[in-house]
């Protein structure tokens, strides 16, 4: 296989952070509409928020963007004080990054592993 090997991990978060910015664009509208929120802070909370997820997860390169990533879990769990249908959707979409952080590390692991036993058997048909 020629070039970088993708990263499973940095897929899968990536997907999830992508889904994440369109629920959390959607709450602009709810802010305002039904939670009386200003129209200012809303914009600011809301696409704040999208942006943060679009932008993270085109960096999620190094491991401090996982670590962003995890924050932006957290508001948007904490958003649920403003919208309570955020805390279920702000919850799912945590297990959905947790799952796919520790999957895609655990598949990054085993494929080292595979690659690492392979190299130690050495190229194949070279007996005899």
């Amino acid at each position: 296989m020629s070039g970088p090997e993708r990263s499973p991990r940095r897929g899968m978060c990536a997907a999830v952070l992508a889904l994440e910015a369109v629920t959390l664009g959607l709450t602009t509208p709810v802010m305002i509409a039904v939670a009386d929120v200003d129209v200012a802070t809303a914009l600011w909370v809301g696409l704040g928020l999208t942006v943060a997820c679009l932008l993270l997860a085109g960096m999620l390169r190094g491991e401090w963007a996982y670590s962003l990533g995890w924050l932006v879990q957290g508001a948007a769990i904490g958003l649920g004080f403003v919208i309570p249908l955020m805390f279920f959707l702000g919850a799912i979409f945590a297990l959905l990054w947790g799952a796919a952080y520790f999957l895609g590390v655990r598949i990054e692991r085993e494929r080292a592993a595979a690659y690492a036993a392979a190299a130690d058997a050495g190229p194949a048909g070279s007996e005899g």
